[in-house]
C-alpha cells in the first residue's frame, strides 16, 4: 500500500491568459477548455490531462494528485491514512469527472498542508496528444507526472510521513551550507523516477506549506534548449539557469509560473532500482543553476 507517482495538480491562478501562454509557448502543452470559461486542462501525454488552471483571486497549487496502482491498494492506503489521524475523505461523482480518475480520496497532507488526493484508474485517450509544436514529448510512462518539492515545517516528521505513511522510499540526501543559509533536502521515490517528492525545512522567506517547484522531465535535452531560448526571448522570469544535478543527474533550468511557484524542465534524469543505495551529496548542482543576478 503505497503511492506509485504524481498523477496530476490543481492551481489557481490570478492571470488565466499567462498560464496559457506559457504551456503553449514554452512546454508545448495542449489546452483543453473546460466547460467553465474560466478554467483549462492541461494535456502532455496519453492521459485525459495532468494539469487543471483555475482562474481564481489568489495564486496557489489547489491540489495534488499521488496515484495509486489499483482499487484495493487505494482503500487500504486510505485505511493506513485513517488509522495514522489523517482523515480522507471519498471523492464524489463531480470530482470523480473533474479529475477523470475512477476513484479518489481527499486528505490534507499533515507535512505540507496541501490538499491531496489519492486516487487509481486514470482517464487514458484514444486520440494522440498533440504538443503545440513539435517535441520528443515528456517521460511519464511509468515515472508519474514529475516530482515537486514542499516546504515544510517539522521537516524530521515530514520524512517519517512520506516514509512510513504514504510508502515512499528515500532516494538519498544533500546537504550543503551556502552563505548564511543551511540546507537540508530528503529525496523520495515511487517508482523508477529518482524522486517524485523532495522536502526540506524553510529558509529565507519561505515557511513551511510553501511550494517550491514541479518538475516536468523533456525525451530529449535538445528540448530543453529551444524551451530555454523562449524563455529567455520572451522574457518569463528565471529562478534558476540551466545546470545539472548532483544527485539524479536532470539537465534543467527552473522558470517562475504566473501562480508564483517554479516549474523545472529537465532531461536526461537517473533512474533507480530496488538494489539502489541511498548517498549523502554536499552540494546540489555539479554545473550551473544559478540564480540570476
Amino acid at each position: 500500500m503505497s503511492v506509485s507517482g504524481l498523477g496530476y495538480l490543481g492551481v489557481s491562478t490570478t492571470d488565466l491568459e499567462a498560464w496559457k501562454d506559457l504551456a503553449i509557448s514554452v512546454f508545448s502543452m495542449e489546452v483543453i477548455k473546460k466547460s467553465d470559461e474560466d478554467a483549462f486542462y492541461l494535456r502532455l501525454d496519453d492521459w485525459h490531462h495532468r494539469l487543471s488552471i483555475t482562474s481564481s483571486d489568489t495564486d496557489t497549487v489547489s491540489y495534488v494528485g499521488w496515484e495509486v496502482q489499483n482499487e484495493e491498494s487505494l482503500d487500504g492506503l486510505a485505511r493506513k491514512l485513517n488509522d495514522n489521524g489523517v482523515e480522507t475523505r471519498l471523492g464524489g461523482e463531480a470530482q470523480l469527472n473533474d479529475r477523470k480518475v475512477t476513484k479518489l480520496y481527499n486528505f490534507i497532507d499533515p507535512a505540507s498542508g496541501f490538499a491531496s488526493e489519492i486516487f487509481y484508474g486514470p482517464k487514458l485517450e484514444m486520440r494522440p496528444y498533440s504538443p503545440a509544436r513539435g517535441i520528443a514529448g515528456y517521460r511519464t510512462a511509468e515515472c508519474g507526472l514529475g516530482h515537486v518539492v514542499y516546504f515544510v515545517e517539522d521537516y524530521a516528521a515530514s520524512v517519517q510521513f512520506y516514509r512510513d505513511v504514504l510508502g515512499f522510499r528515500i532516494s538519498d540526501y544533500i546537504i550543503w551550507d551556502e552563505g548564511d543559509n543551511h540546507f537540508d533536502v530528503t529525496f523520495f521515490h515511487c517508482n523508477p523516477r529518482h524522486h517524485s517528492l523532495a522536502v526540506m525545512p524553510p529558509f529565507g522567506p519561505f515557511k513551511g506549506g510553501d511550494f517550491n517547484h514541479l518538475m516536468l522531465e523533456s525525451r530529449s535535452i535538445d528540448d530543453i534548449g529551444y524551451a530555454y531560448d523562449i524563455v529567455q526571448d520572451k522574457g518569463i522570469p528565471v529562478m534558476m539557469g540551466m545546470g545539472k544535478h548532483t544527485n539524479d543527474h536532470t539537465q534543467s533550468f527552473y522558470i517562475v509560473t504566473p501562480s508564483g511557484f517554479g516549474i523545472e524542465y529537465g532531461a536526461n534524469s537517473r533512474l533507480v532500482g530496488d538494489d539502489w543505495a541511498v548517498k549523502t551529496y554536499d552540494a546540489p548542482a555539479m554545473w550551473g543553476h544559478r540564480a540570476p543576478a
